[in-house]
């Protein structure tokens, strides 16, 4: 049931039935081993046996002996199919195709959390810790699932644990020999059975649901990342319906400009003369969190047939070209977004692609992605002028509200600085202006692909303070500062323009990966700017004295031109190819994008993450530290006078009984103190000064039943102490680890909530004044 969870994940959903196949083998298996009856150990490892073999008959049979026994070949064969799973995960939208390598994982993780809830809550009898292993496959696909049904998944796990634990606390009653029933609701009326602990258990699983539902709205948000739900991909269905909210495209961009060999990525062939702006835009990033940048969710459609709709916000007197483009992708090269020149007046490609209107983008549907793609783009080439750039009109309100939006805690610097910079400036196209400037000329900032990575509140200060970047901090900070004066700004993410070949193609590698911001201006719409020193183009119309040209500026050489090695610099010195493929260098995902070294989270994000970590330990070992705590109080200094001698003698023996019931026996109340003592004798197998023990506790007990004045029993906690160490001699390491961190005896937790609750009720119902309809009857 908690599997469930990953049916959104994938498509189509027929590994689930492998899966319930295996699950089942394996359970019977486990029932088979428990009925001869079998050691646990033995009885586990059968199961774990069977189920490697079930695996193998579905991933691996050509390699294994049989088509079932695993050997050498076999594991290989799972090596490389886990190994093309985490690539596909990493790269696919969600819903992902059923490749088999997402196949093994999905089957083989399921089958694991099987093998270990079925070790834990049936071989060795403990159903509670069997809710870890069900927990953590509930929260790795609530983690990456995005949809409106989560809820429903929610409910089928926790179900699931609740059966799981009432099926236990059956047992263990009938076990017990004891009979828990309500009173009679009448007179003579039979009671109504041992219904209490299924009343306790749906009284419980309720305050467990709706703790599960209310404390992670206090704790801090787990998102972002590789796998976060923000990558989940497109819509479903082939109409024009759905929604898309990408995985940021920054997460490897980084890493792309310090690969040891610039792989070529894409070879495009245009019809244009000038390639200086033939950038190859991916994704544009909108939404600003004051950390970093990312994709809004927007809603997608059918890719339009013929011309694309005209692109936001340009008129009809700006000038413009059309450009024809082919481009084709490298085998290796998955991309979800499709690159393409903006603003894209077309597009001819095969494949299942959808269309996000906003940013004028094209994303993959249902595991469509660029691998060995060839396409073409007509794309418009818009060429302003300053005099439109700079006579542009007020942007519509909903565009200007939606893209000058800044959070609350981007410090006070970054829109300070921007004023400063642009103090003077009579519009927002010469702001722009000087805020590029200020980036590439006079600014004294330096482009390094090694700097720190960070992230914080702060992180844009310490970049404008350490002036050291590459394309990300420059980009994500122009546009912040362009959005603190007003100005419409987002960033977009792609390829500068890459190298001309002899045969008049166009080679674009890795390390032309590139980001850079747009400013929107009316009349012109989304306008590209390049803040980044030494990398892509100046546009011509940010260079008032060249407006009509479309030379770059030499200050600032064209990522297009013939040159030699790469301006970009490669990997660092000081950290090797290897220690790369081993992860062993610094993390430099810019998916935190700016530098901060020591800029942390908000001040109470910590304490709340030690609390959350606290909680998540200390809960499995609530019932340990319930019990300490519980044995300290019996065993205490208090009630030795003879006021008290009664409650103490008390609850000396509920110690001793319940340190009993701990190491495997069960109380039988049924029993005289003296034949309870004699029974744990019995079964403990105590020797004679241990069993000696154990009878002057019952004895003491007698006492204070039937003495008319109790008196106190001197001793009697020593006397506990020693017939639990007697019994602890006479049972297994595992049934002593259990006693600690898992005992029996928690369970009076659950009959004193239920007591307590049943009076509750009964108070409140006392406090309900008498009402009774009038009897139609004569008397």
């Amino acid at each position: 049931m908690a599997a469930c969870a990953l049916l959104p994940l994938v498509e189509p959903a027929s590994w689930m039935l492998q899966a319930a196949l295996v699950l089942a083998v394996q359970s019977g298996a486990g029932a088979a081993a428990r009925r001869v009856p079998l050691a646990r150990p033995v009885t586990v490892g059968l199961q774990a046996l069977v189920t490697l073999m079930l695996l193998t008959l579905l991933f691996a049979r050509e390699h294994a002996v049989v088509g079932l026994i695993p050997g050498p070949d076999a594991f290989g064969v799972f090596a490389g199919l886990l190994e093309q799973g985490g690539d596909d995960v990493s790269r696919y939208a969600i819903p992902a195709p059923l490749s088999d390598g997402i196949r093994l994982m999905l089957i083989g993780g399921v089958v694991l959390i099987g093998l270990l809830v079925d070790t834990l809550a049936v071989t060795f009898r403990s159903a509670a810790p069997a809710g870890l292993p069900l927990l953590a496959l509930y929260s790795v696909a609530a983690g990456l699932s995005d949809n409106g049904v989560d809820w429903l998944w929610f409910l089928l796990a926790a179900a699931g644990y609740l059966m799981l634990l009432l099926a236990e606390g059956r047992d263990r009653l009938s076990q017990w020999g004891r009979v828990f029933g309500g009173a009679p609701s009448g007179p003579g009326e039979r009671p109504p059975g041992a219904v209490a602990p299924v009343r306790t258990g749906r009284r419980i699983g309720a305050v467990a649901l709706g703790i599960a539902l209310v404390v992670p709205l206090g704790l801090p948000a787990m998102n972002g990342g590789l796998l976060d739900a923000t990558g989940a991909g497109v819509g479903s269905g082939t109409g024009g319906g759905g929604t898309i909210s990408a995985v940021n495209p920054l997460v490897s961009l980084r890493d792309s400009l310090n690969v040891d060999e610039d792989r070529q990525v894409m070879s495009v062939r245009s019809d244009t003369a000038d390639v200086t702006d033939l950038y190859l835009r991916i994704v544009s990033l909108d939404d600003f969190d004051g950390t970093t940048w990312k994709p809004s969710k927007r809603s997608i459609t059918t890719v339009p047939d013929g011309a694309f709709p005209t692109p936001p916000g340009l008129g009809p007197d700006t000038r413009r070209t059309g450009v024809v483009a082919t481009i084709s992708t490298a085998d290796w090269y998955a991309q979800d977004w499709l690159p393409m020149p903006y603003p894209p007046s077309g597009v001819s490609i095969r494949g299942n692609w959808r269309y996000e209107p906003v940013g004028m983008t094209l994303v993959g549907d249902h595991g469509q992605n660029t691998r060995g793609l060839s396409y073409e783009v007509r794309s418009l080439q818009v060429r302003p002028t300053p005099e439109q750039l700079a006579g542009a009109e007020q942007p519509p309100p909903a565009l200007l509200r939606e893209y000058t939006e800044l959070p609350d805690s981007l410090p006070g610097v970054v829109s300070r600085t921007a004023r400063e910079v642009t103090e003077g400036a009579d519009n927002d196209y010469e702001r722009a202006v000087r805020l590029q400037e200020y980036f590439t000329l006079n600014g004294g900032f330096e482009y390094d692909t090694e700097v720190d990575v960070g992230s914080g509140s702060r992180a844009i200060a310490r970049f404008l303070r350490d002036k050291q970047g590459f394309c990300v901090h420059f980009s994500f900070a122009m546009a912040s500062m362009a959005r603190s004066l007003g100005i419409p700004a987002r960033v977009a993410v792609g390829f500068a323009p890459g190298t001309p070949q002899a045969d008049g193609t166009i080679a674009v590698g890795l390390r032309d990966a590139h980001a850079w911001p747009e400013l929107y201006f009316e009349g012109v719409g989304w306008t590209r700017f390049e803040p980044t020193p030494t990398r892509g183009s100046t546009p011509s119309y940010t260079v008032p004295d060249a407006a009509d040209s479309s030379v770059p500026d030499p200050a600032r050489p064209s990522r297009a031109a013939p040159v030699e090695p790469s301006a970009a610099p490669s990997q660092s010195e000081s950290c090797t190819a290897q220690e790369k493929k081993l992860e062993a260098c610094d993390d430099e995902s810019p998916a935190a994008a700016l530098p901060g070294g020591d800029d942390g989270p908000e001040w109470y994000v910590v304490p709340a993450w030690v609390l959350a970590g606290l909680a998540v330990l200390l809960l499995p070992l609530a019932p340990m530290l319930w019990r300490t705590r519980t044995r300290a109080v019996r065993l205490g200094g208090h009630g030795r006078s003879e006021a008290d001698a009664g409650a103490y003698v008390l609850a000396v023996w509920d110690e001793l009984t319940d340190t009993a019931w701990d190491l495997g026996i069960s109380p039988d109340e049924s029993l005289t103190p003296r034949g309870a003592a004699a029974r744990i004798v019995r079964l403990g197998r105590l020797e004679q000064g241990a069993a000696a023990s154990v009878h002057r506790v019952a004895d003491a007990v007698e006492q204070v039943l039937y003495a008319p004045r109790p008196r106190p029993a001197p001793g009697l906690t020593d006397d506990v102490r020693r017939a639990g160490a007697g019994l602890r001699a006479r049972v297994s390491r595992w049934t002593r680890l259990r006693a600690v961190f898992a005992p029996r005896s928690t369970v009076r937790v659950v009959w004193a909530v239920s007591a307590r609750w049943s009076g509750v009720r009964e108070r409140v119902a006392a406090m309900r004044p008498a009402w009774r309809k009038p009897s139609r009857q004569q008397g």
